[in-house]
């Protein structure tokens, strides 16, 4: 499964953290992350503000 997680900050990473542990977490995007989450997943530059380039993004990624 690809999954995405949207937020930099404490909460998500930690999110991110459990969702790493998943053996059906095939790959994890991140908007925006921050550098620890960037060790468990794959971060992107987008505005979490800019809503059609997140659609865009995880129609592009095949986002389950």
């Amino acid at each position: 499964m690809k999954i995405l997680v949207i937020g930099s900050g404490g909460r998500e990473h930690a999110i991110a953290l459990k969702i790493a542990e998943s053996e059906k977490a095939e790959k994890i995007y991140a908007i925006p992350g921050n550098p620890g989450m960037a060790e468990i997943a794959e971060c992107h530059s987008i505005d979490i503000m800019d809503s059609e380039a997140m659609v865009v993004f995880a129609k592009e990624n095949a986002i389950d």
